[in-house]
């Protein structure tokens, strides 16, 4: 299994990648790990483009299935094209820009691990996430129309929990003169 998840800052991009990569067993990969040198003194350093195209290439033939997360999309598309699911998180403002806020203080306090943040950079993030919706996502959408037929947008926490809490899976029979792909959902009934 192959998934792309993309979607702004503060989206839940993580939640989901990190709860698909425990329930599979498949490994997740930040792109900000990729797109940003977290080894440089000063904070914000980014990588060539060349340097983040190698990288994600590197993990693409590495690994038989992977979740990928992040919110770039200019130079993913060779993991566009071998996703077998792409998540698209398109929540609304409020939400984003609360995880931000709540994500920057449980960094500062030392409660969560992350980015060497400064109030400065959390505020210009907050003022990008405006541009992320209003220009990006449209940008995003536009991209991803032609792979309509594994796109799927998520705009609820909702929406989220459904993807982690049905099973997806597939088997895959073959023998020497005919093989076939058998795909299957079981919904796991809700506690209440």
């Amino acid at each position: 299994m192959k998934i792309h998840i993309i979607g702004c800052s503060g989206s839940g991009k993580t939640y989901l990648a990190n709860a698909l990569s425990k329930k599979y067993n498949i490994s997740h990969f930040d792109l900000d790990d990729i797109q940003w040198d977290n080894n440089a003194k000063e904070y914000g350093k980014k990588r060539t483009l060349d340097e983040r195209k190698a990288l994600l290439q590197e993990i693409l033939y590495n690994n038989d299935e992977w979740i990928i997360e992040g919110v770039y999309y200019a130079w993913v598309q060779q993991s566009f094209d071998e996703a077998d699911k792409i998540y698209v998180l398109d929540m609304p403002g409020y939400l984003y820009k609360s995880r931000i806020i709540m994500r920057s203080i449980k960094r500062k306090l030392g409660i969560q691990k992350g980015k060497r943040e400064t109030l400065k950079s959390v505020y210009n993030l907050l003022k990008w996430t405006e541009t992320f919706q209003n220009k990006n996502l449209k940008e995003i959408r536009s991209i991803l129309d032609r792979y309509d037929d594994k796109v799927i947008w998520l705009s609820r926490k909702k929406d989220v929990e459904k993807i982690i809490k049905k099973y997806n899976g597939y088997m895959e029979i073959g023998h020497a003169n005919w093989e076939f792909r058998v795909d299957f959902i079981i919904y796991l009934p809700q506690k209440n």
